[in-house]
């Protein structure tokens, strides 16, 4: 449910990730923390999808924000954020993810 009321700024975040299948666990406690974050900064997040059944590495998120300038101002703060610095380092040191790839949408919600 989207507490942001949709508007033609909005925009959507879409990461596909490569994961380490047998570090799902840490993944999934990494992606819990990044909901949260991207709601304490201001963006609504829509959930992550972990691998169920086919590709046991594939993994993908959405998120939005009001606009462009409110994702580059999200950007900016989670990159000074002990919160968000930490994650990415373990992230980077456990290797849990292995690559991903950002898209942006302009989501069509009715």
């Amino acid at each position: 449910m989207l507490h942001h009321q949709p508007t033609d700024d909005m925009i959507t975040c879409h990461v596909k990730y490569i994961i380490d299948p047998y570090q799902l666990d840490a993944f999934e406690r990494y992606s819990r923390d990044w909901i949260q974050i991207v709601r304490r900064m201001g963006g609504e997040h829509h959930g992550y999808f972990l691998p169920a059944e086919g590709a046991n590495n594939i993994a993908c998120c959405l998120f939005s924000f009001a606009s462009l300038s409110d994702y580059e101002r999200y950007r900016r703060e989670a990159a000074e954020d002990q919160q968000c610095i930490e994650l990415v380092r373990k992230a980077t040191q456990q290797k849990f993810i292995l690559s991903y790839e950002r898209s942006f949408m302009r989501p069509l919600l009715q």
